[in-house]
């Protein structure tokens, strides 16, 4: 017999240590939330989960979300886009993460006005040429990141 205080803390587990291998956007302290017009440093944290390296992943800026800078990644270079007002859209960090692996990129922005939901499209490509999305185009296999904003 189940015993339904031993199974379902295991079930959470191992429902979390999956969704976190996924590529993610969090504060620095780790939260999926975040407050209005709060100025936040956020961790980009993707893992290698193939045999093969990454090489190249591209965040997609959520409207609202207004980057100011970014910390230095040793081994990476790092490109933006901007749209015609200037502000960062896009995000691409070239250089390898080897399987076993994770990186992390830290940037710094202020959150959206107006509380609601806001989701970071990642696209992590590996040294084949095969790009795995995170963007939610089938949430079953790559689940975009979200934050809450309140």
């Amino acid at each position: 017999m189940f015993n339904l205080k031993t199974v379902l803390p295991l079930a959470a587990a191992l429902f979390l240590s999956v969704a976190s291998a996924h590529a993610t956007v969090r504060t620095e302290t780790g939260l999926s939330e975040s407050n209005v017009g709060a100025r936040e440093t956020y961790r980009l944290n993707v893992p290698t989960e193939k045999e093969i390296a990454t090489t190249q992943i591209r965040l997609v800026v959520p409207a609202g979300v207004v980057i100011s800078r970014f910390q230095v990644t040793p081994g990476f270079t790092r490109t933006v886009k901007r749209d015609a007002a200037g502000l960062v859209t896009e995000v691409v960090w070239k250089g390898r993460v080897a399987p076993m692996e994770y990186a992390r990129f830290f940037f710094q922005a202020k959150n959206p006005a107006a509380a609601g939901e806001v989701v970071w499209k990642i696209y992590q490509t590996y040294s084949d040429g095969s790009v795995v999305a995170w963007d939610d185009a089938d949430p079953a296999k790559g689940p975009a990141s979200k934050t809450t904003v309140k």
